[in-house]
């Protein structure tokens, strides 16, 4: 009898694992430019502490170098360093370094590629306020393709909308703030400051979306930044610059946890294709954030 309870039990376990895995039926990635990890606890945001307490994060991530935008969001979507993505400077359009790959789509394998091969019945978004963000993309595989030319409330209201009426399986949102105010007025300061709890209203108006949606208990929210910042600029190896925070809340994600061990921002792909349950390229270098997971 007791051999009988134990094989019934581990057969309930697994079912509930099967269940856990198959409720994860959507993922928003919220990309928020220059947001570094030094600021995550000085900031007034409660929309995305909220998302911490209640999911798992990190502000011990790194960004590759340079730590500048468009290397960084390159490895973020594609998994890669930049040695082999070929996407090496701030405003990258083409590869400076020949991709070591090329997918059938023109590009280096993204998270987009892989969900358009593997899964090509699901639907997928990009709503970004930075225009160089569309140079990394595969923009005939995406289904609701939205430049806001930096109108960062437009992207949120222009997010919140796809999320409500379509429902994408992955979404991507960037943020150009807040870099353009470190920018213009510097780093940890403020301005910076208030900046972010704007940032953080926005962070707000998704994850209501997500809720009005009625998908809220089959999506994973992924809060993430490219690189930090000093004084008016970034690019180079402080900490300030190269730290990042992230955050993941959703089903089957371990709850008010602090994240350990080494993240790097190329690891984010890999964990949305493991949510996806997605066989990654072979050229990729990220590994899933298994931490963040219930076991």
């Amino acid at each position: 009898m007791k051999r009988i309870f134990i094989i019934a039990f581990h057969f309930l376990i697994l079912a509930t694992a099967s269940i856990n895995a198959s409720d994860i039926k959507h993922v928003v990635v919220i990309g928020c430019d220059g947001f570094g990890a030094y600021a995550y606890h000085k900031a007034d945001m409660p929309n995305l502490k909220n998302l911490a307490s209640q999911g798992a994060w990190s502000v011990k991530s790194r960004s590759v170098l340079p730590s500048s935008s468009a290397v960084n969001w390159a490895s973020i979507l594609m998994s890669a360093s930049p040695t082999i993505h070929g996407y090496t400077e701030w405003g990258s359009q083409t590869p400076e370094i020949p991709s070591a790959v090329i997918s059938q789509y023109g590009k280096f394998p993204s998270i987009y590629t892989i969900l358009k091969e593997q899964k090509p019945e699901a639907k997928t978004a990009a709503i970004y306020s930075w225009q160089g963000i569309e140079h990394l993309l595969e923009k005939e595989i995406i289904d609701y393709l939205i430049p806001t030319k930096s109108n960062e409330d437009l992207t949120a209201d222009t997010a919140a909308y796809i999320i409500k009426n379509h429902k994408p399986a992955f979404t991507f949102i960037h943020f150009d703030e807040p870099d353009h105010t470190g920018h213009k007025i510097g780093h940890d300061t403020p301005e910076y400051y208030e900046m972010l709890k704007k940032v953080d209203e926005r962070i707000g108006r998704i994850v209501q979306a997500v809720k009005d949606a009625g998908i809220a208990s089959q999506t994973v929210i992924m809060v993430v930044a490219d690189h930090g910042g000093i004084d008016k600029g970034h690019g180079k190896k402080s900490m300030q610059e190269v730290e990042i925070p992230i955050v993941v809340h959703g089903p089957g994600i371990k709850k008010g946890h602090e994240i350990e061990g080494v993240i790097v921002d190329y690891d984010y792909a890999a964990t949305i294709a493991k949510i996806f349950g997605l066989q990654c390229p072979q050229a990729w270098r990220g590994k899933a954030i298994d931490d963040a997971f219930e076991k």
